[in-house]
């Protein structure tokens, strides 16, 4: 086996600092809406609570939040988009968001701790655990920039649209991942989206109707929430380059798109590029 080139190497010894383990934090990709929904579930059993704050991760601690958090009472957890947001007395807000390899453990209070967690929340039973949660802000005004988020119950389908129609050039993949525009669509679930609308990332926005547009939104929504509400979500494109389309049997394609090149994944025989 190769070694480790020294960049490779350097990643996993900061992932190793922080607590995580470098193959999981690898294979799990960015944490979407859904999976900050069900972060935002699991910290439900601190709300109510006076928390004992701990910053033990040095970057953590110079943003100052254990003397401005520790004490005060937790009123709510709340995911918006793919940011998690707490609430506490007085009018304190702190959002978080994981980017790529964060994570939020909730467990018994007082358990051993391996590595340096960037923020700990204590309550009389149970602690809330951040792993290398590189984004930690007291205020939300990230937030008030984010598009109508995929998860609202009912989503607002039609400002989603509305939204998506401002740029008509770009395409369509590209713009699901834009958070002012749709919050909480990740990669994978574009990808598994726009497989079960039969749109292809590649296609512009212009030449994709409100009724294809419609169909990727409600796709996104209705998959999420089933992986929100079971733990469970499928998998039929994302991740699955060069191996048959479960509806048609043409292999699944990968290119990046976008600034940010993201892997985008799709069907070139039952994912046109172009309207039908």
């Amino acid at each position: 086996m190769a070694a480790a080139s020294p960049i490779a190497a350097a990643r996993v010894q900061r992932l190793a600092n922080a607590g995580l383990d470098f193959n999981k934090a690898s294979l799990r990709g960015m944490p979407e809406g859904d999976s900050l929904a069900k972060t935002a579930r699991r910290l439900q059993v601190l709300v109510g609570e006076q928390v004992e704050v701990e910053t033990p991760h040095p970057r953590a601690a110079v943003k100052q939040l254990a003397r401005r958090l520790d004490g005060r009472t937790l009123l709510g957890v709340e995911a918006a988009g793919k940011n998690l947001i707490l609430r506490f007395e007085d009018g304190v807000v702190l959002r978080s968001h994981l980017r790529m390899s964060g994570r939020w453990q909730v467990r018994p209070r007082g358990s051993k701790l391996f590595g340096r967690p960037w923020l700990v929340l204590r309550g009389a039973e149970r602690e809330a655990v951040l792993w290398n949660g590189p984004v930690l802000e007291l205020d939300d005004r990230a937030v008030r920039r984010l598009g109508p988020d995929i998860l609202d119950q009912p989503p607002e389908l039609d400002g989603m649209i509305a939204n998506l129609r401002r740029d008509p050039r770009r395409a369509v993949g590209d713009a699901l991942l834009d958070q002012r525009l749709v919050a909480g669509i990740g990669n994978v679930w574009k990808a598994e989206a726009l497989w079960e609308a039969r749109v292809s990332p590649w296609r512009a926005v212009n030449d994709t109707s409100d009724e294809e547009l419609r169909a990727i939104l409600q796709a996104a929504h209705e998959l999420m929430t089933t992986s929100v509400e079971t733990g469970r979500g499928r998998r039929v494109a994302y991740n699955r380059a060069g191996r048959g389309c479960r509806r048609c049997g043409t292999p699944i394609e990968a290119r990046g798109q976008g600034d940010a090149n993201r892997t985008a994944y799709w069907c070139p025989a039952c994912q046109p590029d172009h309207a039908h």
